[in-house]
């Protein structure tokens, strides 16, 4: 055995190794639930943008490792975004008071009830972005898989206040461009498009608002071309939980949100104000042709705020609209903790429309590396081609952050140059052959991502 080639000495290794990892998947298997949400119908040019509670959810106390989402229709097929573009879907976790009936379909979140407790993420943005998970026209090729040894805590009976339970409540905005007379116009919520003079709250929506949430609400309806027929149709979000029983070897990680619009301003050291982070969610890009931009025409939003709590950030991924070109979150000396850059389609099948963002591309930085500390300023960056303006986007940044481990972690992971995720995962044991004690190296599993930097986008299909 000692004179043995070492190529029948790694096999040997890697056999262990392969023994070692499927024990210890048999331990804590990873489950898989799949749901669909209530039916919502649509016809050429309308919206739907309802909530519906009480969703199907796993139970018990687990940690969630991956959620992903997209519309099919009524035999189960995937929809295109030329047909049904996704403008987003939110999941929110909430209590209800036991014994409380909800209708299923709210245009608004009533949590000022005492029936429900909103349980937000530990994001900083006063009232909105609430969400635990969501995205929207990207969703279909964004990672969004939470690595070992991390997990998003849910299901704690200890965190549920007396006489409530846990819900989890689903927001879908689609909207039908079947026949649009201008579907990038439809998709971006231009108001002249959707003839509307108020908002879904009655108020008057202003001359310089020329497009966004405020234009294109439920059942509003976006201008199709004279003549057009399509069926109405009934549609739905199918969306995947992936998760792993609670256990005590799982690190939390802490789900937090920042917007590129927060009007978040640093109070005064002579005052003791509380600042208030007012996110607006959206904004409006003017073309370069009518605003002052870059000679490449790209246009640029920043925002500087101090980050709460510290800790290692695990993930990060952003979240842009048509015409974006990538986010970047910098700390305070400058570096970078996680840019995320969009994945353009280039065709027709679902996943790959041209013209529509479906991807994103997402942060794994390998455990310790990139650290926020607790109140460290930090800067968001929101890049878009302002080749065209662009009417109600976003620039959203999603990070998974977990308090710094008092010992080194055994799972590394990164994303190299070639847009792969490498995790690594060491596995260190003893085996004595004829005497010889055996030091078992590092597992390496890889897992292959379609991701392309992007410099442009090309026409919406027609």
């Amino acid at each position: 055995m000692l004179g043995c080639p070492s190529h029948q000495l790694i096999s040997l290794v890697l056999i262990l190794l392969l023994i070692i990892v499927d024990q210890s998947s048999q331990e804590s298997p990873l489950k898989s639930a799949v749901f669909l949400s209530p039916a919502f119908v649509l016809e050429p040019g309308s919206v739907s943008n309802k909530f519906y509670y009480n969703i199907g959810f796993p139970k018990g106390h687990i940690a969630i490792k991956n959620f992903d989402a997209e519309v099919v229709d009524e035999g189960g097929n995937p929809v295109p975004l030329y047909e049904t573009y996704l403008h987003h879907w939110i999941v929110v976790r909430y209590y209800q008071q036991k014994g409380v009936k909800v209708t299923n379909y709210h245009n608004n979140l009533g949590f000022h009830q005492s029936d429900f407790i909103l349980k937000r993420n530990s994001g900083i943005c006063d009232g909105g972005l609430s969400q635990y998970f969501g995205l929207g026209s990207e969703t279909r090729k964004t990672i969004t898989y939470v690595p070992d040894p991390y997990g998003i805590e849910v299901g704690n009976p200890v965190e549920v206040p007396p006489g409530y339970e846990e819900k989890w409540l689903l927001n879908v905005h689609a909207i039908d461009t079947r026949g649009a007379e201008d579907r990038l116009g439809c998709t971006e919520c231009r108001c002249d498009l959707y003839n509307v003079t108020k908002d879904e709250h009655d108020r008057v929506i202003e001359p310089d608002y020329i497009g966004g949430l405020r234009c294109c609400y439920d059942e509003t309806k976006c201008r199709v071309k004279d003549g057009f027929q399509g069926p109405r149709r009934n549609l739905y979000l199918k969306y995947t939980v992936k998760y792993i029983d609670w256990e005590a070897s799982i690190v939390p990680v802490k789900i937090y949100i920042l917007d590129i619009t927060d009007t978040w301003k640093k109070p005064e050291k002579s005052t003791t104000t509380v600042a208030r982070h007012h996110c607006q969610i959206e904004y409006l890009v003017e073309s370069c042709s009518s605003a002052v931009a870059n000679v490449d025409c790209t246009h640029t939003k920043k925002i500087i705020l101090t980050f709460p709590s510290g800790g290692d950030v695990i993930y990060g991924v952003a979240h842009q609209h048509t015409g974006g070109t990538g986010m970047a979150l910098h700390g305070e000396d400058g570096h970078v903790i996680c840019s995320s850059i969009p994945i353009y389609g280039e065709g027709k099948e679902p996943g790959n429309e041209a013209g529509y963002i479906v991807g994103m591309s997402s942060c794994y930085p390998r455990p310790g590396s990139i650290k926020i500390s607790a109140g460290e300023t930090v800067t968001l960056l929101s890049n878009y081609s302002n080749a065209q303006r662009h009417t109600g986007v976003m620039g959203l940044f999603y990070l998974l952050v977990a308090e710094p481990s008092p010992k080194p972690n055994s799972i590394l992971h990164s994303t190299d140059e070639t847009g792969e995720i490498v995790i690594l995962q060491s596995a260190i044991g003893a085996l004595a052959v004829f005497g010889i004690a055996l030091v078992v190296g590092a597992a390496v599993i890889y897992q292959r991502r379609n991701q392309r930097d992007q410099e442009g986008y090309e026409s919406i299909l027609i």
